[in-house]
Parts: C-alpha cells; structure tokens; sequence
C-alpha cells in the first residue's frame, strides 16, 4: 500500500509531521513526501522539515511562487506526471493552499482516493484564495478529517456525505506538544520581559500600501508602551520595500529574520500577545492560553474566538490598540483549549485511514 503526503507551504509541514508518525507505527505501508515547492526558502522550508523531524521528501516539484492560477496549474501540470508513476492508494492533502487544490484535482481526474486534513474550515468569505480552494478540496474529498465540530456542521451544511466526515482534533495542536521539550530547551534571544510577537503576511493587509503603512504606525505606536518584536515574513518584507516604507527598527521595535518553528513558538510562549493574520498562531495562542489580536476581519478558525483566546480586531487600528492597552494592565481575553486538541489528531486520522485499508 502507498500513502502520498502533498505539502506545499510552510504551515503544510506542521501538519503533515503528527500524520507521518502515526501512520508509520500504525499501517504496514509505503509512504511518500511530495513537496511541491509552492514557498520555498530555507528559513520557510527546510529549517522546518529539520525542527519536525521529517524525512527529505521523495519529490520535490520546485513549482515555485506565481499568480495563484499559474501556481495551482503548475502544481497539477508537475504532480499528474508523479502520480501516474507511482500509483499511490490513498494521497493526503493538507490546509488550503494551492498545492492542496491542486492536488485533490489530480487525483480526482485519476480516480485516487483522496483525504483532506484540516477539512471543513470557512471563513464565508470567497475573496479570500484560500477558501475557494477549502471549499472545492472538501467537495472533491473521500475523507475528511476536521479539527473541531464547526468544520463538521459546515461540511453537512454543504451537502457532504456524513460517513465521509471524521472529527479528529487539530494536527497543528499535536506538533505542538511533540514538540513542548524541544522548545523547551530553544536558544532564541529574548530580548524584554514583557514583549508582543507579531507577524503579517495575508494580502488584505500587506498588498495594500496605505493599509500596510497604517498597520506599521499603530505598532510604532503600541512600542513606546512595550517591546514589539517582528519577525518579517518574506513577503512582507518585499511588500515593505516596494513601497519604500521605514520601518522603525531598534529599540523598543526590533525586526528579527524568519525563525525556524521551535524558536518562533518559544517566543510565542514567552510573549504578553500575539498580533498576527495568521491563522495557525490563532490556534497555537489558544492552545498555549495566550491573547491574540487578529489583523482580519473574519477567520475559518471561529472556534479560538468562541473558546478561545483570539480577538478580531479587523482593520480597526484604535481597536487593536484598546485590546492591546488591556493585555498590558492585565485584563486579556482568556479562554479553553477546544475539545480533542490534544495531541492525538495523527493517531485517529491512522486510526480512520486503517480502517478504510481493508
């Protein structure tokens, strides 16, 4: 029997790790990693293939960056020739990136089974790329795996067959607590006691000059009251210097390179809060009990706003401010870790995937 793992992007590799482990101790099988090189760069890429412990990838398709229609084409164009070879039984996708979409086609076009981990997520918001592919991966689907009751009721909402649908908690939660020692015992400099992480990548908020130039002020701003550090995205980076914006580096304000997934998750446990458009730090703050901001004005992750510790804040600058001020005087959001985000995620997806072997 051959498993294929599909990942793309760096929020791919989180949650891909828990499932190669499960199914290693699990099923009698081959399992093979495509990477399809949709984000590639060392920081992004392979540092974190070395902090999860997974094996080099069988594949790697070196698709590259491009609009999401060339992106997605280019996936399918490359990932058809690979799947013809190797014939694999079952393939699993991952989150909602291109990649993801991209390969659910293919193998629907070939009649391969195909399982969607983190399936059922919706932010009700079809500008967003993301959710278009969310939407068509989980209509192409043979399995889907959800991480919390939400994703299932949009799933039956949708129409989906319910023997189709399996909630197994949140993959992302188990990497997390595999990983506890390890970040544990991580290195990363922290330069303040008290310190906000914040991160910005989504186009809503970087694309847009005046948008992204408002953003940097408020957290100029927020830096005389405690210390903000930044680690810049690399698209955000490029976003910043096309638009010829200074940041205010130093001080209180200190821009840090891309870090690697424990030293990022070792400050975040460390930090006071969390500011990000993210959508895995909404989940990992809530886990970790940590206040987060959320520069969005909708998320596919309403669980860590009902349950958890996850403010959305939107585009309201004089509102982030406000939450942040009460953050600092000790009034944060507090909230519950959700029902099965408890490390066993990886486990029951084996658990399903075996039960479907035979």
């Amino acid at each position: 029997m051959k498993i294929a793992h599909v990942v793309g992007a760096r929020p791919n590799f989180m949650k891909v790790a828990p499932v190669w482990r499960a199914i290693e101790k699990e099923i009698v099988c081959r399992q093979i990693l495509i990477h399809t090189g949709q984000h590639y760069d060392v920081n992004m890429s392979e540092l974190f293939f070395t902090d999860l412990g997974l094996p080099e990838p069988d594949y790697f398709l070196g698709v590259g960056s491009g609009t999401h229609g060339v992106q997605t084409a280019a996936v399918m164009l490359a990932f058809e020739k690979v799947v013809m070879a190797l014939k694999p039984d079952t393939v699993l996708v991952y989150g909602d990136v291109n990649s993801t979409l991209a390969a659910a086609l293919v193998c629907a076009k070939q009649i391969i089974s195909v399982a969607h981990v983190e399936a059922g997520l919706r932010s009700f918001d079809r500008t967003m790329p993301e959710e278009i592919n969310r939407v068509l991966t989980d209509q192409i689907a043979d399995l889907l795996f959800t991480p919390s009751k939400d994703g299932d009721e949009n799933l039956l909402q949708q129409g989906i067959d319910p023997e189709k649908i399996h909630c197994v908690g949140n993959v992302m939660i188990d990497t997390l607590v595999s990983l506890q020692g390890a970040i544990a015992e991580a290195t990363v400099e922290i330069p303040s006691e008290r310190f906000l992480l914040v991160t910005l990548h989504r186009p809503s908020n970087v694309d847009h000059e005046e948008k992204l130039k408002e953003i940097v002020e408020t957290l100029a701003e927020i830096s005389r009251e405690v210390t903000v550090l930044f680690p810049v995205h690399p698209r955000t980076a490029a976003r910043i210097s096309d638009s010829g914006l200074t940041l205010p580096e130093g001080g209180n304000f200190q821009l840090l390179d891309p870090l690697g997934y424990i030293d990022f998750v070792a400050l975040e446990k460390k930090a006071v809060a969390v500011i990000t458009d993210s959508g895995g730090m909404q989940e990992e703050t809530t886990y970790l009990g940590i206040p987060c901001l959320t520069v969005r004005a909708n998320t596919e992750r309403p669980v860590t706003v009902t349950t958890g510790t996850n403010i959305l804040v939107g585009g309201d600058m004089k509102l982030l401010r406000e939450e942040v001020t009460k953050i600092l005087s000790g009034d944060g959001k507090t909230g519950e870790i959700p029902p099965l985000w408890d490390g066993k995620a990886g486990k029951r997806i084996a658990a399903v995937l075996k039960g479907h072997q035979g």
